[in-house]
């Protein structure tokens, strides 16, 4: 069962740059996208053998996230049940018979971390709400989760440790998360490996690949017993081969 998870930084935008010929390229069972940008209605896009669902933020031309399935599910919820947090289309997730899929673009703290506070408080909610779904079923959570978690995962470390998305209270959320019981799955298969999956529109960084790794399959691990998926990971990628976005794809496929 293959996914694929891409911010596509304004679905509008970049459907003049051959998403539909990546989208058929990639073949997934599940494609999710996060920042489309849209409002409802603004944009009819659908595939055949697929229902796609949409999460969109109040705010014209902001965040946003969508998933396209060839797999009917069993449940659809949207947000994670929290007022604060559910005004920006940030989250969708669908139940399926053995595992829940969540897709999320997580909030940016943005320049001078001005929104950090925020974010912190969303890492928690968001967590606990991951957490008590792996209680119950196998948990999958993709997207722009904007953080690099190690050294590792951007090119330049040293410079960037008051940066949004590097900064020490981001990389500590995210180490929770993992501490919790969610497998970071590109990492897990690939534990010395350099490869990125965004890029700054300044200075060529894509062309110099200046970028980091801030797009994520997370599945749970083996502390949530019975909700273990580690064991069926058979594959993991990085699509820095595609572009179109500042983000590129990336892949989980599972057994």
């Amino acid at each position: 069962m293959k996914f694929i998870s891409w911010n596509v930084n304004g679905l509008r935008a970049i459907c003049g740059k051959g998403f539909a010929d990546i989208f058929q390229q990639l073949d997934a069972d599940f494609f999710c996208l996060q920042e489309t940008k849209l409002q409802e209605g603004v944009l009819d896009l659908e595939f055949p053998g697929y229902q796609s669902f949409w999460n969109y933020a109040e705010k014209k031309g902001y965040s946003g996230t969508a998933i396209y399935t060839r797999h009917t599910p069993l449940s659809v919820s949207y947000g994670i049940g929290i007022e604060e947090h559910d005004h920006e289309g940030r989250v969708i997730c669908l139940e399926m018979e053995d595992f829940y899929l969540v897709n999320v673009y997580v909030p940016n703290s943005q320049d001078g971390l001005r929104r950090l506070e925020y974010r912190e408080k969303w890492e928690d909610d968001f967590r606990a709400y991951l957490c008590r779904l792996a209680d119950r079923k196998g948990v999958i959570v993709c997207g722009d989760l904007n953080v690099a978690h190690q050294e590792i995962d951007l090119k330049n470390p040293s410079t960037n440790h008051f940066s949004a998305g590097f900064s020490d209270q981001e990389r500590a959320k995210m180490t929770l998360l993992q501490e919790a019981g969610f497998i970071d799955s590109w990492r897990w298969q690939h534990p010395t490996e350099i490869k990125y999956s965004w890029w700054s529109y300044r200075m060529r960084a894509r062309e110099r690949n200046v970028g980091w790794r801030i797009d994520y399959f997370m599945v749970s691990g083996e502390k949530f017993g019975a909700s273990d998926l580690s064991t069926r990971i058979e594959s993991t990628e990085i699509h820095n081969e595609i572009f179109g976005s500042d983000h590129c794809p990336v892949e989980l496929i599972l057994k």
